[in-house]
């Protein structure tokens, strides 16, 4: 999937995600030619999330995806481990539970390599198996048509922004090594049904980074908020959210 054709599609997806999950307003898109990096003035929340902890509603632009397309202190992944099994049954069709993710299961592992392979390789798809399954999110999200709003603005931005950090690569992306992915568990928080337009609840962290070398040097960027299901991690805003425009963001890059 290329930046290009996501941002192309933008325009017919906007109507249709308008009444997403409380983000921020957008204006029309405009193609990146670079990453932006830095951060989104405040915290909003995850999956459609909110300003800050509390809940927002208000309207979205809303990048369009072609067809094709724990402990109490912090704590760090290892990238070597191997890959979990794949499940047999989608964990997003099950009910959710209330066990806080740990850093060193291997499916959360397995999904944090998915994602550096994703923005090495500047392919999104490969990035998803850390993103928030479409299933939990049908059962999580009380809003008008969370299909659409999942397909549309929750995936577009992230496809976007995959691309974007990528682009932060730059000529290395091929030599740059994963350190990890840390994750501050001490600041999860338990978000209550109707906290960010949800009806069934969910743990919500800010403050997660990949960190990786490059050219010698340790450099990093945030992972804007991951939220659990099942006792697992999953990316739902790689980059900040909301954003005044649809257009891929590396978030608080680093080094």
């Amino acid at each position: 999937m290329r930046t290009r054709s996501v941002l192309g599609a933008v325009a017919t997806a906007m109507v249709v995600a308008a009444a997403g999950a409380g983000c921020g307003g957008s204006s029309s898109p405009q193609a990146a030619s670079v990453a932006s990096s830095g951060a989104a003035g405040g915290s909003s929340g995850a999956a459609g999330g909110s300003s800050g902890a509390a809940a927002s509603s208000g309207s979205s632009a809303s990048p369009a995806v072609p067809a094709s397309a724990s402990s109490p202190s912090a704590a760090s992944s290892s990238p070597s481990a191997p890959p979990s099994p794949t499940p047999t049954v989608d964990p997003g069709t099950l009910p959710q539970t209330k066990v806080l993710p740990t850093t060193t299961d291997p499916q959360f592992l397995a999904g944090v390599n998915a994602l550096w392979q994703g923005i090495v390789d500047d392919n999104p798809q490969e990035a998803m198996p850390f993103f928030f399954p479409e299933a939990a999110y049908l059962q999580v999200k009380s809003i008008p048509n969370p299909s659409s709003d999942y397909k549309n603005r929750l995936i577009g931005f992230y496809t976007l922004d995959v691309h974007a950090a990528h682009r932060l690569l730059g000529a290395g992306a091929k030599d740059a090594k994963l350190v990890g992915v840390t994750v501050p568990a001490q600041a999860a928080q338990w978000i209550p049904p109707g906290g960010e337009q949800n009806k069934v609840s969910y743990y919500r962290v800010y403050g997660a980074r990949l960190t990786y070398t490059e050219g010698g040097r340790t450099k990093s960027f945030g992972l804007f908020s991951l939220i659990s299901w099942r006792g697992q991690w999953y990316v739902v805003h790689l980059g900040p959210n909301p954003r005044p425009k649809p257009v891929g963001t590396v978030y608080q890059a680093r080094g």
